[in-house]
């Protein structure tokens, strides 16, 4: 046995003399293995008495792989800045004292095991007082494809509306959901061109435009040419059949019944769209149908999404099987979004193509558009335990705010994309060179504007609703495993009211200190990670650090004697309550579907 002395769990051993314990490491369960670069995480578990037991480098990958396991899964611990091999900002010394103690463990069991993919272990072979970072089939939701199907069967476990946090989104690769996308682009351009000469009427357009005309550089000439109102009432003859399906209304419509627009009148209607919205052709004798326009407008405010649509119709298209923002383009034109994704065969064949509406009115930071990278950590499954952070960070664009261009410099945030662009001459001298901020300073900006208090009472929450959503619809389909945990990075935008709209989820988010934001936030929520699910376990009582427990889901209980009694405990973002419901006097049965989240994080009952 190697004989291990670490009274002080921060004494660094200096020579093979300090190697002298009464307890072998076996006993001690205190062997690791870090593969990828978490340098953060090998010094944290060699601070607290563990012994890495390195694999060869490179590391072969193993002949099994977790079962059920995924191809393409977002991720985004793989970029430019992270790739700095398996040792991290160290050197590799064959001499150095800790690559001599990894040789002596080199036959002992690893009991903790930290990689940027799940597929590095094969997780059919572990045993349970084995612990690692990832969990099996977590795809269903930290894939564009997965989060895009899942969010779905909300329904089923809530009666949150997904359209309420979560932007539209189709999977281009199914017949049937394209043909649905096809009638959402349609349908979307005939509110725009409503709100399009609502604005135009009010002037506000105008008024954007000026605002907007230092930052955008040159624009295109507007056209002196009138297209016929008749798509007014074309636009209006939709929307009122789509409220009436809303309604029910349309019950008696057969299969028979012709489309509201003929294929033909939709191809006469684009065309003129286009020409009014993009090439700022006018319509002739707009001005009569302001009113009506206005009244249709405030009845399709049912519509959740529809103050976040936006004039320009523009799309974003995500490859599903990609990540770091590597394929993603926005585009506004039907025709070019079908044809672009029937050009891969491949794509289209695995359904992986992806295509979401894009939140054309984001919350802008000085004209310049941002989102948020939020961590949260899943320790279980069953019962579903979410844990999440209490800081997180912003990252904006090079470039100023504009609908006007679907350059990728403007419109995707991601540190892999921005790093290749300078910013702008025309950008606001207050956006950070870095194109980083903390949650502190996005609150600091809010408290100047006068909405300091929005931040914890609705951005937090709606990110922390959004994050349990997505789980609840993900939890009979991922693998949980009582020894495993995982950290994952939630993309979120604001809209102007500051209600968050969630993105994407990656597993293995990136910690690579590319910024001074980064570099204090990513080493936190390491140690953080490591306070909970190590620390935490030997100590229930023990300090987690940034993590918050949000939400625990409910276990039944069932207690004998003549009476069933189901104890709820309902966590109110970190407030646990108990309830008590009695079979013998209680006039409900207990619900499948959990309390609304509006007020507080839904939760999950069994039947008794």
């Amino acid at each position: 046995f190697l004989r291990w002395e670490m009274v002080n769990p921060n004494r660094r051993p200096t020579d093979l003399k300090t190697l002298s314990y009464p307890l072998s490491l076996s006993q001690l369960r205190r062997v690791f293995t870090v593969q990828g670069p978490y340098p953060v995480i090998r010094a944290a578990l060699q601070a607290r008495g563990w012994v890495e037991r390195r694999l060869p480098h490179p590391a072969p990958k193993p002949a099994g792989r977790c079962h059920g396991e995924e191809d393409g899964e977002d991720g985004d611990d793989s970029n430019d800045d992270n790739d700095k091999g398996v040792e991290g900002a160290r050197g590799h010394d064959p001499d150095d004292m800790y690559d001599l103690m990894s040789r002596l463990v080199r036959n002992e069991t690893t009991y903790f095991y930290w990689t940027t993919r799940r597929d590095e272990i094969d997780c059919r072979s572990l045993r349970k007082d084995q612990m690692t970072n990832h969990y099996a089939k977590s795809g269903t939701f930290t894939t564009k494809v997965g989060l895009c199907v899942n969010l779905r069967n909300l329904q089923w476990f809530d009666a949150t509306n997904p359209d309420t946090f979560f932007p539209r989104c189709y999977r281009l690769g199914a017949d049937d959901e394209k043909h649905a996308f096809i009638e959402d682009f349609r349908r979307t351009a005939c509110t725009s061109l409503l709100q399009h000469i609502v604005e135009r009427s009010d002037g506000e357009e105008e008024k954007v435009q000026e605002n907007l005309s230092q930052s955008e550089g040159p624009r295109k000439h507007r056209a002196t040419r009138l297209v016929s109102p008749r798509m007014i009432d074309r636009a209006l003859h939709v929307c009122q059949e789509f409220l009436n399906s809303l309604d029910h209304s349309d019950i008696d419509v057969t299969m028979e019944t012709p489309p509201s627009l003929t294929e033909q009148q939709w191809v006469k209607f684009m065309h003129d769209y286009y020409l009014v919205v993009h090439e700022g052709v006018g319509i002739e004798g707009s001005g009569v149908y302001v009113e009506r326009c206005q009244a249709m407008l405030n009845r399709l405010q049912v519509c959740p999404q529809l103050e976040t649509d936006g004039l320009h119709n523009i799309w974003i298209i995500k490859p599903g099987a990609k990540s770091r923002g590597r394929g993603i383009m926005c585009m506004n034109r039907l025709e070019d979004i079908l044809r672009l994704v029937d050009s891969d065969p491949s794509l289209i064949k695995d359904s992986k193509w992806v295509v979401q509406k894009y939140l054309e009115r984001p919350l802008l930071v000085y004209a310049t558009k941002f989102d948020l990278r939020q961590w949260f950590l899943v320790t279980d499954w069953n019962p579903l335990t979410v844990w999440f952070y209490r800081e997180c960070y912003l990252r904006f664009s090079t470039q100023p705010y504009s609908t006007q261009t679907l350059a990728s410099s403007v419109h995707l945030c991601n540190n892999s994309i921005q790093k290749h662009f300078q910013p702008s001459q025309w950008r606001h001298p207050e956006v950070p060179k870095d194109n980083m901020w903390s949650c502190s300073q996005f609150r600091a900006f809010l408290h100047a504007q006068g909405q300091g208090a929005s931040w914890g009472a609705l951005v937090v929450p709606g990110m922390q609703r959004a994050v349990v959503h997505a789980l609840q619809t993900a939890q009979d389909l991922v693998e949980g495993r009582r020894g495993s945990f995982e950290l994952y990075g939630a993309d979120f935008m604001l809209g102007r009211d500051l209600r968050p709209w969630l993105l994407e989820i990656n597993a293995s988010p990136t910690m690579a200190p590319s910024t001074a934001v980064t570099a204090r936030l990513c080493p936190a929520v390491q140690l953080d990670t490591l306070k909970v699910v190590l620390d935490r376990r030997a100590d229930p009582g023990a300090y987690t650090g940034g993590f918050q427990l949000i939400y625990k889901q409910v276990r039944p209980r069932v207690y004998s004697g003549g009476k069933k009694h189901l104890v709820s405990h309902q966590l109110l973002f970190g407030h646990l309550q108990t309830s008590k419901i009695s079979g013998s006097h209680s006039s409900q049965e207990p619900s499948l579907r959990g309390s609304s989240v509006l007020h507080s994080l839904p939760v999950l009952m069994a039947p008794v």
